[in-house]
């Protein structure tokens, strides 16, 4: 547990947060294992001087498109075989908006798709959301462009494009101009896979429709007249991610810190543990070398609370100072539970670093991080170099955002301001990977003003008492 025990079947919990400074679309879902597959939805938090405040022209309407997926399995069954390690469960398809589409077929009948009603030379604002468990998804839509306005509840500056490119955890918002000839158009939720030596699965696709003037009274979506399908990018091609989030700057740049306190290089890998649990099923994910293990019986929060987090969590590691070798392809050396300290407004700077060479297996890994938005400085394929990659850092316009996509075979490099103190998830949102081990703490200590000091748990705080408690990942 991080930041609290599960809540309890029968039993409830309120959250109380402000979005002080926020505009956009965010999401919530559930941190249990595989549970936010079903459990999860939209946060929309709008301008608070109304509508006709938006830096973009508003739009006629706005659409919420959640990306998910559909696993033909319990998904408690799903956890628990993979907390036995064993991952050999993929979903059966994506979904937009939980419609399935025409390209699923399930006992014989083809499934609808989800409808986009839409009028021509109206303008709508698309707030996407890829809520999948694992994938990133391009988005397409034929005939048709998008122009994003802004990233994960941060506006950046207009940038026009066939596709979309979202990350598992990532929301995108973008106009959608219904300036087609009237008729049926496809948009089509494509999953982006890792090539070989990665393992290679079925095609994850999905298709809804948007159609002009849609008659909703209709018992069918076909009216006899063609869908027309955009042209889709090569499923294992990761260059349109890529360019995607490297054409994205801040519309309302906020001053970068250029003195860094803490430095850290971490490096992204999958190992195998089986010299430690002799288990045939015993891949791990790991962040420099170590696999991080979820404390059983007290959240870490309120451990470090209580200021006895060291006497409570069995397995804790402080991740070390010194920039570590980057090693790939090798067991974890240990599994922990790796904490990251740093005082109260210290500025932090990480390059996530994936495996580089072609022989072994390198993902897109979207590397989240809870309590906190970063600029993302960079990104690069190949080995990062500290020398000679900083010199093209964006310190000008970067863009701001909780979730940093780290391409496969390359780095990314995020800065940030640790001035909210508590404790902190930063992990991998493809759930294999942070139910697996890709994860550490980021604990930001208190300041010095009551402002700046982590406050006391309310009274409805989830308790750890329950023996059969499930272990929350949140």
């Amino acid at each position: 547990m991080i930041t609290q025990c599960p809540i309890q079947p029968n039993k409830n919990f309120t959250y109380r947060f402000n979005v002080i400074g926020q505009e956009g679309t965010l999401w919530w879902h559930a941190h249990v294992g595989f549970l936010r597959a079903t459990i999860h939805g939209a946060l929309i938090i709008r301008p608070r001087s109304g509508r006709n405040s938006y830096p973009f022209p508003r739009p006629d309407k706005e659409i919420p498109i959640v990306i998910g997926e559909w696993w033909d399995v319990d998904l408690v069954h799903l956890e628990t075989r993979v907390e036995n390690k064993i991952y050999e469960d993929w979903p059966r398809s994506p979904t937009i908006n939980g419609m399935l589409g025409d390209l699923s077929n399930c006992s014989g009948v083809t499934e609808n798709n989800y409808i986009l009603n839409v009028e021509r030379g109206k303008t709508y604002l698309l707030r996407i959301v890829n809520a999948a468990v694992h994938e990133e998804y391009n988005l397409n839509i034929a005939g048709h462009k998008f122009t994003v306005v802004a990233v994960d509840a941060n506006y950046v500056k207009p940038y026009t494009t066939d596709t979309i490119v979202t990350a598992s955890g990532e929301t995108v918002d973008a106009l959608l101009i219904a300036d087609a000839p009237p008729g049926r158009y496809y948009m089509v939720a494509q999953a982006v896979q890792s090539p070989e030596p990665s393992p290679q699965i079925p095609v994850l696709i999905s298709r809804g429709v948007v159609y002009y003037n849609y008659n909703q009274s209709k018992r069918s979506d076909d009216d006899g007249t063609p869908i027309v399908a955009p042209e889709l990018p090569d499923q294992h091609d990761a260059t349109p991610s890529f360019y995607f989030r490297g054409n994205l700057t801040s519309l309302l740049p906020q001053p970068v810190p250029l003195n860094v306190d803490e430095h850290l290089l971490i490096a992204i890998d999958v190992g195998d543990i089986c010299l430690y649990e002799g288990s045939p099923n015993c891949m791990v994910s790991k962040l420099n070398n170590i696999s991080f293990e979820l404390p059983t019986r007290t959240s870490l929060l309120q451990a470090h609370y209580n200021n006895n987090m060291s006497r409570s969590i069995s397995m804790l590691q402080e991740l070390p100072s010194i920039l570590p070798m980057v090693e790939f392809g090798h067991s974890p050396k240990s599994k922990a539970t790796i904490v990251r300290r740093v005082r109260h407004n210290t500025v932090v700077e990480i390059v996530f670093q994936n495996p580089y060479s072609s022989d072994l297996i390198s993902n897109t890994n979207p590397m989240h991080l809870h309590g906190h938005d970063f600029f993302i400085l960079g990104q690069g394929l190949g080995r990062y170099d500290m020398v000679k990659d900083v010199q093209a850092y964006n310190l000008v316009d970067p863009p701001a955002r909780n979730t940093a996509l780290v391409p496969i075979y390359g780095w990314m490099a995020i800065r940030f301001v640790a001035n909210n103190p508590g404790v902190w998830f930063l992990h991998c949102h493809m759930e294999k990977h942070v139910s697996s081990g890709m994860a550490l703490e980021l604990v930001v200590e208190n300041g010095h003003t009551l402002e700046m000091t982590l406050p006391p748990p309310p009274e409805d705080y989830p308790s750890c008492d329950d023996q059969n408690s499930r272990v929350s990942d949140e």
